[in-house]
């Protein structure tokens, strides 16, 4: 038996040990034909271990891995001299079981995601695969994007659910609609206050900031922010510290931010109402989540759903008859159901119908009330030129317009009340001319518009 000896520099370098030992292999006169080969890990480092196993399972060391232990002591404390010898197996394909494992707890992820989500479109379940791929991997923000409805709030606290069951979180999940918030009362939402701050600060306030601290934060309809609220948030998110109103010592917060909106960012972005260098930190992971009208195939499992929820609630199980089912799903997955307000619209249509249900089911007769009533919830109001432009403008206004400007001026307003900043609306209106400008400044196209008739944004709005 000839002895070879291998220098290390480092034998709890990684990088070194599997240099030395790669090169072994390399240059070694194997002869597996004729000789049988062991390589023993029980000694050493375990650096050394691990790069003798690698090396051996991917057959550098055509050997077989033998582990050895000492003797043990028994009852009379007099230790046996004899150990133990065993070979290790490895064929890792007899460890089916492992990887089973493994993908049995994706799956369970994924469920975790889902839950409240009933889902058949092959689209929305890789869609929720991968997100449940960079939750379970990522701290960094999330953003969800979709229409209002679609169910983004659900998703951020599925995704809360998931990390909180993989032991990747701590704290709690806090959630907050920037749309509801303005000025100090969002600063100190957000960020908290300090006593005298501002008028009616009479205590120390911590934000939602701070409680989240080694939790989730999920900021919906994230684009509604204000300027000043977006630039401490960038802070808040890259160096884990912010400033309370009216304080002078910083605050530490570690957080995960999922944000929520249903605004073009990009675009709010070009119009100068969200900061660019935010978007950039919290897009790094955006999903994007199908309106109901683009996932007509779930239609079916959420009214199932919606029922059981119904049942939940109110303790009183439920069921469509198959004429009525039959009627409803007809009309639900088809082109004259808008579904303008995504699973909103469908779980208050299901609530009704089984609210109205006396006996239990619901009948072709309650489906066909219910059909009409969301055809009618669907349908613009009709309103004269006439109406909607007196509204604006009095009725002295009104009079002195000749109607073809009353007619279009009557559009413009209704475009103005759909949309929800002066931006957006200047976009619907100029979206062709937009295009052949070098420098498209839609909001101010749209006030210099109105001021022709001595009004302006806001008096449209109301």
């Amino acid at each position: 038996m000839t002895s070879r000896h291998i220098e290390f520099s480092d034998a709890w370098d990684f990088e070194d040990v599997y240099g030395a030992l790669w090169g072994f292999a390399r240059g070694y006169a194997w002869k597996p034909e004729e000789e049988d080969y062991l390589v023993h890990i029980t000694t050493g480092t375990h650096v050394a271990q691990i790069c003798l196993f690698l090396l051996t399972e991917s057959r550098h060391f055509p050997a077989r891995i033998v582990q050895t232990s000492p003797g043990t002591r028994g009852d009379d404390g007099i230790k046996s001299p004899a150990g133990t010898s065993s070979i290790i197996d490895l064929d890792l394909k007899k460890y089916d079981k492992l990887a089973t494992r493994f993908a049995e707890e994706r799956e369970a992820g994924a469920s975790v995601l889902t839950a409240g989500i009933p889902t058949k479109s092959r689209e929305f379940a890789k869609l929720v695969g991968r997100v449940e791929q960079v939750a379970a991997a990522s701290r960094a923000p999330i953003l969800l994007t979709g229409p209002t409805g679609a169910g983004k709030t659900v998703l951020a606290r599925r995704i809360f659910e998931l990390k909180k069951a993989r032991n990747l979180v701590d704290g709690p999940f806090v959630e907050l609609n920037c749309a509801t918030i303005r000025g100090d009362q969002a600063m100190s939402a957000l960020f908290g206050h300090r006593k005298g701050a501002f008028t009616g600060a009479l205590s120390d306030r911590d934000g939602l900031l701070k409680r989240a601290d080694g939790g989730v934060l999920f900021l919906d309809e994230i684009g509604d922010l204000g300027l000043d609220e977006q630039a401490m948030l960038l802070r808040a998110i890259e160096d884990k510290i912010f400033l309370p109103v009216g304080a002078d010592k910083p605050v530490l917060s570690d957080f995960q931010l999922i944000g929520g909106t249903n605004r073009d960012l990009d675009a709010a972005v070009r119009d100068g109402d969200f900061r660019e260098d935010l978007l950039a930190r919290i897009n790094l992971w955006s999903f994007r989540l199908p309106g109901l009208s683009e996932r007509r195939e779930d239609i079916e499992p959420n009214i199932d759903h919606e029922l059981d929820r119904f049942a939940r609630d109110s303790g009183k199980r439920v069921a469509f008859n198959s004429e009525a089912r039959a009627r409803f799903l007809s009309f639900a997955t088809g082109p004259s159901a808008a579904w303008s307000a995504n699973f909103r619209d469908l779980g208050g249509a299901v609530t009704r119908l089984a609210t109205l249900a006396d006996s239990g089911r619901i009948d072709e007769t309650l489906v066909n009330e219910e059909i009409d009533r969301l055809q009618r919830q669907w349908k613009p109001p009709i309103t004269s030129s006439d109406d909607v432009v007196t509204e604006v403008l009095g009725s002295a206004g009104a009079e002195r317009i000749d109607h073809f400007d009353r007619v279009q001026l009557a559009e413009v307003i209704r475009v103005c009340r759909a949309s929800r900043t002066l931006s957006e609306a200047g976009r619907t209106l100029f979206a062709v001319t937009r295009l052949e400008r070098k420098i498209a400044n839609d909001a101010d196209r749209l006030q210099k518009y109105l001021a022709r008739f001595g009004t302006e944004w806001e008096s449209c709005r109301t």
